[in-house]
């Protein structure tokens, strides 16, 4: 790495720009960014996330030794620029220590606040501020702080509360008042030494008193914290890899709690949930960052148009919300209008919706962070749009803006309408995240991840949300807090995820030892069913029916914009008219695969096909097909009409035969009457169709070579259906696709009993229809032959689920054994059958592509595996020139996206 390790920042100079992220992690390169075009922030200083990596190779007592010149430079440039000394009882410095890596993880590591204090310290500044319940306030914040991140001071079972939190209350209990900021100056005081003395009782460590043992240990467990459990956790849920490392920095403290004159804050240039552009946020008057973000107090609106919606939803009245919770724009308006010049000029500046941080000190307004803001799924598209319009980027960049993933949220069902109006509310809080969700209470996050394994819906309920509860949120339906306003914890954090969301909820009484919630009287324990309305942020006793999500103009208006840029198309995987309907509404080009395995499954369509099975002769076999054939034809003409005038890709069965015969005494005797043979003729057909590999056994083409009659009733209910709607003036597109070949040979003799069917059909029907007929490549052979497939075979459709398993010799059912070892291990990344493996499996479709253009250059290639809907595997697959992916009908517009990400990548390199 370079030698210089620590970048400063200051009175509107910096070492570093926007442009450094990857070196000065997101916030400290947006620290400088701000110096740079005259926003006001504290001077400060960041170590670069090289650093981090650094700290862990060589250790503590190294990298102290490795930074000590650096550091101490740039606290004396600060000091400097502050005018003030650091460690002075005279004329004290406090500086803030956070972290910031190059992707943004709100949350998920440490910060310390007041950072400089001891008694010598504290007693000087009161001194120069002549404001002693400031200073011991600090001060107590500090030792907390400091205590929980640095010494590890945490509460020792899941049941129980913050160890410093239950001081607090016993503290507040004694003259009975509710809000920390009532505490006098002896009470802050005492809590200063009460809490000292649980710090050394619970970890055994002395509180350190020397201001720069105090930093060093601060900048060290930020490092510290790039590994703990939740920041992994979050890293591997949005794909951020560990060696990235996060950066630290240091800034001069500025004060939100000197008195009514202060405050602290943090707003967004847009709505995060909706994308409205309306300027929002809350603050807190007498106040400390942590206070807002961790929900400890319900704050106000920054806005008077905020602080309106926000008391409508809460049943005030306007009288009472002007007197007793006034926006920032009414309680202090200069300071007001300059925070909404400075976000409009930052939302400018960075052509994006921005989240800010911002501290008043007596009158003078800061800022100490931006970035650009996460935002749901409905959000995000919208503020997309709204900036196309508003001519602030162009379409290219809206389109690359935009996660793939995130498209999911948009796309999950909401509650009934009807259902709602019966539905019985329980109580209000405020619309944190969108959504609808429905689940069993649960109160901690192990119990939600326990649970979600187990198959329940959760939701989980808790006081406020903290990082450590990442997993329980990420099982969870939807998450509901008593505490805790709309930039929140709970709230931005299930924004980023895309789960719904009610916080600030403040009738609701939450008993984590006992697992009960009461809300108005009434008790609701562990396991009982309640709803969040995360639009409305109502919250509803029991079960509420869902439905299918209504998609917004702007939804359509993106998608649009992905048809003007992408070449590859977008296919769906279908079995049933309502899927293909589905997947077209959301604007599939076609059916990239069609299962008829999976058409066999209902009471009666099941009979004929364990009668074909375990027929005895072609004659049995025969007899049971023609039952088959009205169901499959009546299946076929379905879909192929749902995707009227789009090509249909059938795949000629291809199942295991074992999975399809009864393994039941009930069900063998049903088979055994109906077919007028005994059970133990039944039985023992079963026990001849077993398969010691069935995934490798007679299945595929290997079934319609040995049963030939097989591929003639499918190839009969295929081109009969095509036949009947193309007389009713449709425009049907069939495409036949035959299975599992590893060998030309296997496809030239399936070809034939296709043509030969397909004669037979046309001639009989007085009419013929345009089909192709192509095959699967699924099997490594396929794709090392495939130039030699090519000569009989009109199209390739990459299997990749079973190609991945053949290439890696992983079972897809078993794999599950070992995959988490492997991915702690690193010998894995990802799951291969979720994000296709680029450099093995996919080399081989490379290869497969290339080689069967050499034969056939026209020869269309698609995929569709499950990978067909996983951006990073459709952008592979559109860079190495293919015609279209085939996805689940929900992932066709995630697809559509990536596929038009991929286009843009291409032309502009």
């Amino acid at each position: 790495m370079s030698e210089k390790r620590v970048y400063t920042f200051g009175n509107g100079q910096a070492e570093g720009n926007a442009q450094m992220r990857e070196r000065l992690g997101g916030k400290g390169a947006n620290l400088a960014e701000m110096n740079l075009i005259g926003i006001p922030v504290p001077p400060g200083f960041t170590i670069a996330t090289d650093v981090c990596n650094e700290y862990y190779e060589v250790g503590q007592e190294k990298i102290v030794e490795i930074l000590q010149a650096e550091v101490n430079a740039a606290v004396a440039h600060v000091e400097n620029l502050m005018n003030s000394k650091f460690g002075s009882t005279e004329n004290p410095l406090l500086v803030s220590v956070r972290s910031g890596a190059r992707a943004s993880m709100p949350g998920m590591m440490d910060t310390i606040l007041n950072l400089g204090l001891n008694d010598e310290v504290a007693e000087g500044m009161v001194r120069k501020t002549g404001n002693p319940h400031f200073v011991y306030d600090s001060y107590r914040r500090f030792v907390q702080m400091y205590g929980d991140v640095v010494l590890g001071m945490k509460p020792v079972n899941k049941e129980d509360i913050d160890p410093f939190e239950a001081i607090i209350d016993e503290v507040k209990a004694i003259r009975g008042i509710e809000l920390d900021k009532d505490l006098s100056v002896d009470e802050l005081k005492d809590l200063v030494v009460r809490f000292k003395k649980a710090i050394k009782e619970q970890t055994g460590n002395d509180f350190p008193t020397d201001p720069m043992e105090q930093l060093w240990g601060a900048i060290c467990a930020v490092f510290r914290s790039w590994m703990n459990e939740r920041a992994i956790l979050y890293r591997k849920m949005e794909g951020i890899p560990d060696e990235w490392g996060t950066a630290v920095s240091v800034m001069a403290m500025v004060f939100g709690n000197m008195g009514e004159t202060s405050a602290t804050g943090v707003c967004f240039s847009r709505d995060a949930a909706t994308g409205e552009n309306l300027f929002n946020g809350e603050y807190l008057v007498n106040a400390q960052g942590e206070d807002v973000v961790a929900g400890i107090r319900t704050p106000q609106q920054i806005t008077v148009e905020g602080s309106r919606r926000w008391a409508a939803l809460q049943g005030i009245s306007e009288e009472e919300r002007a007197a007793k919770y006034p926006s920032m724009e009414e309680a202090m308006p200069e300071i007001y209008k300059e925070l909404d010049a400075i976000q409009t000029k930052l939302e400018n500046h960075y052509r994006d919706m921005q989240d800010m941080e911002f501290t008043v000190q007596d009158g003078k307004l800061w800022f100490l962070q931006t970035r650009n803001g996460k935002r749901t799924g409905t959000a995000m598209v919208k503020i997309a749009m709204d900036l196309v319009r508003e001519g602030l980027i162009d379409e290219k960049t809206a389109l690359k803006r935009c996660e793939p993933q995130k498209l999911d949220e948009l796309l999950h069902p909401v509650f009934d309408k009807d259902a709602l109006k019966k539905a019985k509310v329980i109580t209000q809080g405020l619309p944190a995240s969108p959504g609808a969700a429905c689940g069993q209470i649960v109160f901690h996050a192990d119990d939600a991840q326990k649970w979600r394994e187990d198959g329940h819906r959760v939701v989980m309920v808790r006081i406020e949300t903290s990082p450590e509860d990442l997993a329980g949120m990420s099982a969870a339906e939807g998450i509901l807090t008593a505490r805790g306003g709309m930039t929140s914890h709970a709230a931005v954090v299930a924004r980023g995820m895309g789960k719904c969301c009610v916080s600030g909820a403040g009738a609701i009484n939450v008993n984590y030892k006992n697992k009960t919630v009461e809300i108005e009287g009434v008790v609701y324990k562990e396991g009982d069913y309640i709803s969040l309305n995360g639009s409305t942020g109502q919250v509803y006793a029991g079960e509420i029916p869902t439905k299918a999500a209504e998609l917004s103009g702007d939804f359509k208006a993106l998608m649009d914009l992905c048809d003007k840029y992408t070449k590859l198309q977008v296919r769906t995987n279908a079995d049933t008219p309502h899927d293909a309907q589905v997947a077209r509404s959301f604007g599939a080009k076609g059916i990239g695969l069609t299962r008829t395995e999976h058409m066999f499954f209902e009471d009666q369509k099941i009979v004929a096909m364990r009668e074909m099975i375990l027929a005895g002769s072609v004659e049995g076999r025969k007899k049971a097909l023609a039952k088959l054939l009205p169901y499959q034809k009546s299946d076929f003409k379905g879909i192929l009409e749902a995707m009227d005038g789009c090509p249909v890709n059938i795949r000629l069965l291809d199942p295991p035969l074992h999975e399809f015969v009864p393994h039941d005494l009930k069900g063998q005797q049903k088979m055994a009457d109906e077919m007028g043979v005994s059970v133990e003729e039944i039985q023992k057909r079963v026990e001849s169709l077993a398969e010691n590999n069935p995934m490798l056994g007679h299945r595929g083409c290997r079934l319609g070579i040995t049963f030939p009659e097989i591929t003639e009733m499918q190839t009969r209910a295929i081109l009969g259906a095509a036949c009947e709607l193309k007389k009713e003036g449709k425009d049907p597109k069939p495409e036949i696709m035959v299975p599992l070949v590893g060998i030309l040979y296997e496809l030239k003799q399936q070809k034939e009993v296709i043509l030969a069917t397909a004669k037979e059909v046309f001639a009989e029907e007085g009419i013929e229809v345009e089909f192709e007929i192509g095959t699967m490549i699924e099997t490594p052979r396929a794709a090392l032959t495939a130039n030699r497939i090519a000569s009989e075979a009109e199209y390739f459709s990459f299997g990749t689920n079973d190609l991945t398993q053949m290439t890696f010799g992983y079972s897809r059912d078993d794999i599950a054994s070992f995959l988490p070892v492997y991915l702690e291990k690193k010998i894995l990344t990802v799951d291969p059958f979720q994000v296709l493996d680029q450099n093995g499996v996919g080399q081989l479709i490379k290869m497969a592509v290339e080689k069967g253009r050499s034969v056939r250059p026209d020869i269309r290639t698609g995929i569709c595996g499950e990978h067909g809907g996983e951006p990073s595997s459709v952008k592979f697959c559109a860079k190495i020139g293919m015609d279209y992916a085939s996805c689940s009908p929900f992932r066709v517009p995630i697809a559509r996206l990536a596929a038009a990400q991929a286009a843009i990548m291409h032309t502009d390199k």
